[in-house]
């Protein structure tokens, strides 16, 4: 007897479209460095003339790197929404400090999900007490 649940279509999708954008992005060349030597560059009329050589998979991620970016920012904003702390109502002797959980997943706050949504944008939280 197979217990396992089909895979939801909509989130298949969105893991595909996921994958296919990292995928994308690790094929590109970083512009981080050469945004540096171009920014000496910029002429009285604020552009910079750029020529340089670039792949197909560089030109294919600066094609959609905007809009990828707002897709990645609407989530991750969306995400917050969803996994913000509320008081679990527990009896604590520090009422200042009530313990709190995920309003959404119900863990102990800060949830998994917003610790690897931190962890991503390089705000991480110290690990959780054995006992938590």
């Amino acid at each position: 007897m197979n217990t396992e649940q089909p895979e939801d279509p909509q989130r298949q999708r969105l893991r595909e479209h996921l994958e296919t954008i990292l995928i994308r992005t690790e094929k590109a060349a970083s512009w981080r460095e050469e945004s540096g030597r171009l920014r000496c560059l910029v002429n009285h009329e604020g552009f910079v003339p750029v020529r340089t050589r670039l792949a197909v998979e560089d030109l294919d991620f600066l094609s959609g790197a905007r809009e990828d970016l707002i897709t990645f920012t609407e989530l991750t904003l969306r995400l917050l929404d969803l996994h913000q702390p509320r008081d679990a109502g527990g009896i604590t002797s520090d009422a200042a400090h009530p313990i709190l959980r995920c309003r959404s997943c119900m863990w102990r706050w800060p949830c998994p999900t917003f610790r690897a949504m931190s962890e991503a944008f390089g705000t991480a939280f110290p690990p959780l007490p054995e006992s938590a």
